[in-house]
């Protein structure tokens, strides 16, 4: 699963033209503590979670939210957001079917249709993004713009301190 969410990354980065370079590293999923090992500031981390959201009683959303390593997913703004009745982290099992990566992998890029994309505007505010490339032993560096050409996200403000 892994192996090739990491195939299906490093080929769609390339077909796009992306602008990036891969960092091998100790095996970490933590932001804290793998971005010192890829040497950069923690706000350069894209933190990627995935989030259930209720929409009632009967509808289920998987939202992808990406924020900066130095912040936190602000369930509250994601559930005001939606106008949602509930609002969570996904189950380890639900994130890492719809993710096709382990957690503290995750990709920034809703490679699964059931994924909705949700990014904060603050990852704007740097010039390289770094995340684990569906991998704990190898990370990308991205061009904050190609980042944001290629994926697409809805920006809106989700991160909390």
């Amino acid at each position: 699963m892994t192996e090739d969410t990491y195939a299906k990354l490093i080929s769609f980065l390339d077909e796009c033209g992306a602008s990036y370079r891969l960092i091998d590293h100790a095996p970490e999923g933590r932001t804290d503590i793998v971005s010192p090992l890829r040497g950069h500031d923690p706000r350069q981390a894209a933190k990627c979670m995935i989030l259930m959201v209720k929409l009632g009683k009967k509808t289920t959303k998987y939202v992808l939210a990406v924020v900066p390593g130095n912040r936190r997913v602000d369930l509250g703004a994601v559930k005001a957001l939606f106008g949602a009745t509930y609002v969570s982290f996904a189950s380890t099992e639900i994130a890492e079917r719809l993710a096709g990566c382990s957690v503290g992998t995750i990709l920034p890029f809703a490679m699964n249709p059931q994924l909705e994309l949700i990014a904060d505007p603050s990852l704007g505010e740097v010039d390289q993004l770094f995340f684990n490339a569906a991998r704990l032993d190898r990370s990308i560096a991205l061009r904050t713009k190609d980042y944001l050409a290629i994926a697409k996200p809805r920006i809106e403000h989700i991160a909390g301190e």
